[in-house]
C-alpha cells in the first residue's frame, strides 16, 4: 500500500507537468499561492487578536473554551470550502487500465486525503489562539495536544465534504442529505436552555488539550466511520462515474421553438440552453451558482454584510457569478467541436452573440431575488439596477474577451475538477478585475457624483455596453478569427 501511494503521487505530478497548460498555469499557481498566504495570515491574525476579546467579552470562561464552543461553525465553514476541491472517484479511471485492484488504488486515494495539505491550514488560526491562551495553564503540551485533536476533526470533516460531493455529483438533489444532520445538529443547540451541541464541543476540545484518551478515541472512531462509507459508497459508484452511461429514459424535451424567428442567432442560442440543462458539467455548475446566489440574496437580505459595507460586493457577486463562471471558460466548452464550427463564414459571430444574449436573459434570475432585499429595504432599487446594467454591459463584454485567449477545451458530461482546469494568465486578470472594478468605479463615481449619481453614471454605462454588443463581439470574432488556427491545436491538443 505505502508503495502505491507514493506512485500514485509520482505518477499525479508527472501528469501535471506533461500537460499541455503547464507553462501556462505558472502564473495561475503563483496567484494561488498568494491567496493561500494572504488567508493565512488573516488566520493568524484572528488567532492573535479573539483570546483578548473572548476575555473582555465572557468573564468567568477561558477563551479556548469559547471557541470550543463554536467549533462547529468552523467545521461547517471548512465543508462548504472543499466543494472547489476534486474527489478521489474523479481520478481513478487512469489506474483502472494498470493491473491493480481498485480497491487498493481507492485506499491509497483516500489515504492521501486525510493527509491533504488543506487539512492542516485551520492550524493557522487555533496554534496562534493556542498559544496565548493555553500555554498559561497547560504548556506546550496542551498545545500539541489542542492541535492534534482539531487536524483529527477536519480529516474527519473532509471524509464526510467527500461523501456529500461525490452523491451530489450523481444527482444534485443528494446535496440534501446533508440537511437532516446539520439540521438536527441546529435543532438539538437551539432547543430551549439546552445547547447540548456546543457543551459538547467544548468538553471535546478540552480533552483534546488535555489528552484524554477518549477524546482523540472518538475523532479516530468518525475518520474510520467516514472513510469506511466513503470506500463504500464510491466503489459502488465508480464505474457509474466514468463509464457515463446515458439516461435511455424518455423525456420531454423542449425545443425552444420561439427561438425559430431569430434565424442563426436563434439556433445558437437553442444550442447554448441545451448545453446548459442536458451536459452534466454545466448543468451541475449552473444548479450551484443559483444556489449561492440564493444564500447572498438571503445575506442581503437579512442584513448580514450591511456593518461591514459590503452590501455593493454582494449584490455585484449576485449578478455576475454564473458569468464569470461560463464566461471565463467561453470557447473551452466549443472545443469539442470546434472543427465542426469552423465550416461555415460567421458562425463564430453568431455564436458569440447567442452567447451573450442568453447571459443577459440569465440576469433576470438574480434580478428577481435581489428584489427581496430591494423591498426589505436593505439594497436600493437604484444599486439594484446599476450592478444589473453595468454587469450587463461592462462585465460580460471584459469576460468574453476570453473567447481570444482560450484555447483549451472543458468536458461536458464530467465534473470541471475532473479534467484538470488550470486558469491561463488572462482568465485570473480578468476574473479579478471584474470582482474588483466594478466597485472602484462605483467609489470614484460616488466621490464625484454621490450616491444616486454614481448609480445612474453606471446604468448608463452598463446600457452603452449593451447598445453598441454588436461592435464589440465582431471586434471579439475578428481577432479570434486572427488566431484561429493556434487555439484550434490548443483544443485538439487537450480533448
Amino acid at each position: 500500500m505505502t508503495h502505491l501511494f507514493f506512485d500514485i503521487r509520482k505518477l499525479q505530478k508527472l501528469d501535471e507537468k506533461r500537460s499541455p497548460m503547464f507553462e501556462k498555469n505558472r502564473f495561475a499557481k503563483v496567484m494561488v499561492y498568494i491567496g493561500i498566504a494572504f488567508w493565512a495570515a488573516y488566520l493568524v491574525l484572528f488567532g492573535v487578536l479573539l483570546p483578548s476579546a473572548f476575555s473582555e467579552g465572557f468573564p468567568g470562561m477561558e477563551p479556548y473554551h469559547i471557541l470550543n464552543k463554536g467549533l462547529l461553525i468552523v467545521l461547517t465553514l471548512d465543508f462548504l470550502v472543499r466543494f472547489l476541491f476534486p474527489t478521489p472517484i474523479q481520478e481513478v479511471k487512469p489506474f483502472l487500465l494498470l493491473p491493480v485492484p481498485k480497491r487498493k488504488v481507492m485506499a491509497a486515494l483516500l489515504l492521501r486525503e486525510a493527509i491533504n495539505p488543506f487539512n492542516f491550514f485551520w492550524l493557522f488560526f487555533f496554534v496562534p489562539f493556542a498559544l496565548l491562551s493555553v500555554t498559561r495553564f497547560y504548556g506546550l503540551a496542551g498545545i500539541v495536544g489542542y492541535a492534534l485533536g482539531v487536524w483529527l476533526l477536519t480529516v474527519m470533516n473532509s471524509y464526510w465534504s467527500m461523501l456529500i460531493r461525490v452523491l451530489k455529483r450523481q444527482r444534485f438533489i443528494y446535496i440534501c442529505w446533508c440537511l437532516p444532520v446539520y439540521g438536527l445538529l441546529a435543532l438539538l443547540e437551539f432547543l430551549p436552555d439546552t445547547h447540548w451541541v456546543s457543551t459538547f464541543t467544548m468538553n471535546w476540545g478540552e480533552g483534546f488539550i488535555l489528552w484524554n484518551p477518549f477524546a482523540f478515541l472518538g475523532a479516530l472512531t468518525g475518520i474510520g466511520l467516514m472513510g469506511f462509507i466513503n470506500y463504500k459508497v464510491q466503489l459502488r459508484l465508480i464505474y457509474n462515474e466514468l463509464s457515463r452511461v446515458e439516461d435511455t429514459k424518455i423525456k420531454k424535451i423542449s425545443d425552444y421553438a420561439f427561438l425559430d424567428r431569430y434565424g442563426n442567432v436563434g439556433e445558437y442560442m437553442r444550442l447554448e440552453l441545451k448545453m446548459l440543462f442536458r451536459n452534466k458539467s454545466p448543468r451541475s455548475q449552473f444548479w450551484s451558482l443559483i444556489v449561492i446566489t440564493v444564500l447572498f440574496a438571503l445575506a442581503l437580505t437579512f442584513g448580514l454584510y450591511e456593518e461591514s459595507g459590503m452590501n455593493g460586493f454582494i449584490c455585484l457577486y449576485c449578478y455576475c457569478a454564473f458569468g464569470l463562471a461560463t464566461l471565463s471558460q467561453i470557447m473551452a466548452i466549443e472545443g469539442n467541436y470546434i472543427d465542426g464550427l469552423m465550416v461555415r463564414r460567421e458562425s463564430v459571430y453568431n455564436m458569440l452573440r447567442a452567447k451573450y444574449y442568453v447571459q443577459c436573459g440569465m440576469l433576470a434570475i438574480p434580478f428577481i431575488f435581489c428584489l427581496v432585499p430591494v423591498c426589505n429595504g436593505e439594497i436600493t432599487l437604484s444599486m439594484d439596477l446599476a450592478y444589473l446594467f453595468f454587469t450587463a454591459g461592462i462585465i460580460f463584454p471584459g469576460m468574453m474577451q476570453m473567447a481570444v485567449y482560450n484555447d483549451k477545451t472543458a468536458p461536458l458530461n464530467t465534473g470541471l475538477m475532473g479534467k484538470r482546469q488550470n486558469n491561463n494568465v488572462y482568465q485570473t486578470v480578468i476574473v479579478v478585475a471584474s470582482l474588483t472594478v466594478p466597485l472602484l468605479v462605483n467609489s470614484g463615481l460616488e466621490l464625484l457624483l454621490g450616491t444616486t449619481g454614481s448609480y445612474i453614471a453606471m446604468s448608463v454605462l452598463g446600457l452603452t455596453g449593451f447598445l453598441t454588443h454588436r461592435l464589440w463581439i465582431n471586434n471579439i470574432y475578428t481577432r479570434f478569427m486572427a488566431r484561429r488556427y493556434r487555439n484550434m491545436e490548443g483544443f485538439r491538443n487537450t480533448r
